[in-house]
This record gives structure tokens, C-alpha cells and sequence, in this order.
């Protein structure tokens, strides 16, 4: 498990991982992680294949291309859902409509840890909360507002999941190469050194990994994140053109 830890906090998450696939093994029964970030989940699927469980577990953030997600352990007889995942919908009830933060703030302010909650959608009137199915009762009968709006809330079924429509803004550029900093530069409308500086700074993660390499070299596919600036994916790279320079799309996220 060492190999796998880059960090003491990952050592204790991949030790947790670990003990789940233990009981529900010894057990026969089903065991849940909490929900994992992106990072996390990375450091669990290279735990996993590194201990050769390749098979009897699946990850449920409640709908294909959640971000957050928790790792269901199961044994033979077990259905692939198990419930551990359930939604709540929030309508709000005049004021503004409040934002991610003011939704999460007063989640966590009535003493939920986020392990317990995945994914947080923003809709035009109301917000929809992934979380463990264990304290939806709790939340439905407590959660009563976010920031200064009231709230209405009612459990929703996943079948039921409004999936908000991704807002992006597709970045045709070119590079003088496909090193990180060059890259994050165009992507987040930065000076070379201002893109330098900032993964320098350890503000910066690749494919939700901090990377403080300037010349890292990016692919396709790949996911660049900064806080405070947002989010994009390298989502092609192209040739070159007349002057050497590589073509690139992005796209980012709003």
C-alpha cells in the first residue's frame, strides 16, 4: 500500500479502501466508502490494481459523469445497487438563488461532513444534492436554507436527476509547445509567466494531480485545473503550422 500513498493523507484513505474490500469480503456483505474526489478515486483505482482487485466493486457518484464518487464494495449475491446513493431536491423559496457555496456552507453548517455528499447541481430555481442515502432523512427534515433563501426540500429519485447543461467556451489556439505552462496559459487567457507562476505557486492540478512542472508535457484528453481561474480540457491538438507552432481546441468550463 506504501508504493501506492504519495502522501500520509493517502495512505490513511487507501488504508480505509482497503479495510472496506476486507469486510465486505470476510463479511459478505456490501461496504461503502465515503465519496472521493477526483484525486481520490485516482489513488483508490491504483491501490486497486496494484493489490490485483480488479473485479466485485463498481463507483456510484448517482449519475454517469458525476465528479464525486464513493466505491461500492460488493459480494456475489448482491444487486449492482446496493441504495447507498440518494438525492435531494432543494427548491428555493424567494431571494436570490443562492450558489454552490451557500448550498454546501449550509449543508456542512448542520454538521454533515463532505465525505457524505457528492455532487451539488445548480438549477435555475432549485439545486440538487447527491448524498450517502443514510442521512437523507436528517437533511430533508433540517436543511431549511442556504445563505438568506429559504428552502423547500423533498427527497428526489435518481431517475428523476435534472443534469444541468455544462456550459463551456471552445478555445481554438496555438502553442509554441505542449508543455504545461504553455498550455494553462492559453487556456485561462494568461501571460507564459503569469501560467508559470501560478504552477510554480502550487495552485495548479493535472488530471486533479497538483503538478508544479512547467514542462510537463500535456495530451489530449487531458484535464487542467487552477484555483480561482476554473477549469478546461486539452480536448484536440492538431498539427503544426508554417511558423512550428502546435494547434490546439480547449475547452472551458463556465
Amino acid at each position: 500500500m506504501d508504493r501506492a500513498a504519495s502522501s500520509p493523507e493517502e495512505r490513511i484513505l487507501l488504508a480505509r479502501v482497503l479495510n472496506k474490500y476486507d469486510q465486505c469480503r470476510r463479511r459478505s456483505i456490501p461496504a461503502v466508502t465515503s465519496f472521493l474526489s477526483p484525486a481520490e478515486q485516482q489513488a483508490a483505482e491504483r491501490l486497486l490494481h496494484m493489490a490485483g482487485i480488479h473485479t466485485g466493486f463498481l463507483w456510484n457518484g448517482g449519475y454517469e459523469g458525476a465528479e464525486r464518487r464513493l466505491l461500492q464494495f460488493l459480494p456475489d449475491w448482491a444487486e449492482e445497487d446496493t441504495g447507498a446513493v440518494g438525492c435531494l431536491l432543494a427548491r428555493f423559496r424567494g431571494g436570490e438563488a443562492p450558489g454552490h457555496r451557500d448550498c454546501l456552507g449550509s449543508l456542512m453548517g448542520l454538521g454533515i461532513v463532505r465525505e457524505k455528499l457528492g455532487d451539488i447541481l445548480l438549477l435555475p430555481d432549485a439545486c440538487e444534492v447527491i448524498a450517502a442515502a443514510d442521512i437523507l432523512p436528517f437533511l430533508a427534515q433540517n436543511w431549511v436554507s442556504a445563505g438568506r433563501v429559504r428552502l423547500s426540500v423533498s427527497e428526489l429519485p435518481l431517475s428523476e436527476l435534472v443534469i444541468p447543461e455544462q456550459k463551456v467556451r471552445t478555445i481554438r489556439d496555438t502553442v509554441m509547445s505542449l508543455r504545461l505552462d504553455a498550455v494553462t496559459a492559453s487556456g485561462f487567457s494568461l501571460s507564459r509567466g503569469k501560467a508559470a507562476e501560478l504552477i510554480a505557486s502550487g495552485c495548479l492540478r493535472l488530471n486533479h494531480i497538483e503538478c508544479t512542472k512547467c514542462d510537463r508535457t500535456v495530451a489530449a484528453g487531458d484535464i487542467i485545473t487552477a484555483r480561482g481561474l476554473g477549469k478546461f480540457v486539452l480536448s484536440e491538438v492538431g498539427g503544426l503550422s508554417k511558423k512550428g507552432r502546435t494547434a490546439v481546441t480547449i475547452l472551458r468550463y463556465l
